[in-house]
């Protein structure tokens, strides 16, 4: 895989509000009477503080509104400390489909520590006012030292045949244009324009790589799904899109409309192996071409119309901090529980739920989220967050994704990367 091609693919109120019911396959009836293909099919309401005014003259009539007022008040502090994942500010989810899939590599820890010290420049480098430029070369002095005091250990985690490739990247890293000693020039230069761009190539080295320190999975997956598809790493899927109506897609940079809009879609298989993987293979099966899209709250549904169904993959979320996903087990966000793979994240791709049950995912019925930060917790976390196998991102047109309508169509999906990194059982062999 091209570097350049392996960096587009990485890079490429105060109230608790109760929770919309979850997007399931086409068919099971929603609680509003229309069909459960949306992510909340219930209006998130709260109730309006209680008045504590009293009635003219009356003391005892205060005193008992008083006394209802603290009633009130002692609920709803009893009722956050459940929900209090949903509504704190400080809630550490990657707001980016780039970000989410450049922290899900299961890397070198090395890379990850330097890694770490580069995003906290990006964090920094949103303060509005004077920026702290000593921190900053504080964070990339700290990554120099431990790319420079642990490069073989960064390098012998490199399979023999990249080694080569994983040197000259080391090398770009520390001290080509956009590596780190371009940083630091930046940084003392106090331009936080030049900085941001040098650091988002820093941070594309960074990520190609731990993706070459990452040839396959770090964990075994469980005996009972071994002859499912399943996907040792990433792919990438470039989907067609074509207007229903005949109408145009317009491009947000300028340019000229166009009929034929493209989409493409990171898929994790380090984090979601089955799901990706199954995922892979509807894609290489032709599964999805001339699929009718369906446009729902804060979703687009790609329909599987065409009879080409594939496995009925379980539930498959991988924990934040955890070295192997879950199966069968949405995660309890109100209990601080954070996937790795965030739905709430503008293009996350995710499967629906099955129509059966909701520990398992649709066959081949997956989305693509809308993420809107209106409609989430304080914290910004989704209402669904941990309930869906997310298995990978949009990383290029996302722009257009707001432009899609009921009734647009898929005209192509393509597996243009990763097809090496997908193992299929034998009796499911795919289509070339």
């Amino acid at each position: 895989m091209a570097s350049r091609a392996a960096a587009a693919m990485v890079l490429a109120g105060a109230l608790p509000v109760s929770p919309g019911r979850p997007l399931v396959a086409a068919g099971a009836r929603c609680c509003d009477g229309g069909i459960r293909g949306r992510v909340s099919c219930s209006s998130h309401r709260r109730s309006d503080h209680p008045s504590c005014a009293a009635e003219e003259g009356g003391v005892v009539e205060l005193l008992k509104g008083a006394v209802a007022a603290l009633a009130v008040i002692a609920q709803i502090s009893v009722s956050l400390p459940a929900d209090a994942i949903l509504y704190s500010p400080d809630t550490n989810v990657p707001r980016t489909g780039e970000l989410a899939l450049r922290r899900a590599i299961p890397a070198n820890p090395n890379m990850k520590t330097i890694q770490e010290s580069l995003e906290d420049i990006s964090y920094l480098l949103r303060i509005p006012q004077r920026k702290p430029y000593g921190s900053m070369e504080g964070d990339v002095k700290k990554a120099m030292k431990i790319a420079m005091d642990n490069k073989d250990a960064i390098l012998a985690s490199i399979p023999v045949e990249l080694k080569e490739k994983g040197s000259k990247l080391y090398t770009s890293l520390l001290e080509e244009k956009g590596g780190l000693q371009t940083l630091l020039k930046y940084i003392k230069e106090n331009d936080p324009d030049r900085l941001s761009v040098a650091l988002a190539s820093s941070l594309d080295t960074v990520a190609e790589l731990e993706l070459l320190q990452a040839p396959g999975l770090s964990f075994l997956l469980p005996q009972q799904y071994l002859e499912y598809p399943r996907l040792a790493g990433r792919g990438v899927v470039e989907f067609s899109v074509e207007k229903g109506d005949g109408s145009t897609f317009f491009p947000t940079a300028g340019g000229e409309p166009k009929s034929v809009a493209t989409i493409q879609v990171v898929i994790d298989g380090y984090s979601a192996p089955l799901t990706a993987g199954n995922f892979a293979k509807l894609v290489l099966d032709g599964a999805y071409d001339g699929i009718k899209l369906k446009c729902a709250s804060q979703a687009i549904i790609a329909d599987n119309e065409n009879g080409k169904n594939g496995y009925t993959v379980p539930l498959e979320v991988m924990p934040a901090g955890q070295f192997e996903p879950l199966y069968r087990t949405p995660l309890s966000i109100q209990d601080g529980e954070l996937p790795v793979l965030p739905m709430s994240v503008y293009g996350a791709v995710a499967m629906a739920h099955s129509v059966d049950s909701d520990e398992y995912s649709s066959p081949s019925q997956f989305f693509f989220y809308l993420y809107d930060k209106r409609n989430s917790g304080l914290g910004g976390i989704s209402f669904d967050e941990g309930q869906f196998s997310v298995f990978g991102y949009t990383t290029d047109g996302r722009e257009v994704l707001s432009q899609i309508k009921t009734g647009d169509i898929i005209r192509s999906a393509k597996l243009v990367q990763g097809r090496e990194r997908l193992v299929l059982p034998p009796e499911a062999p795919a289509e070339s």
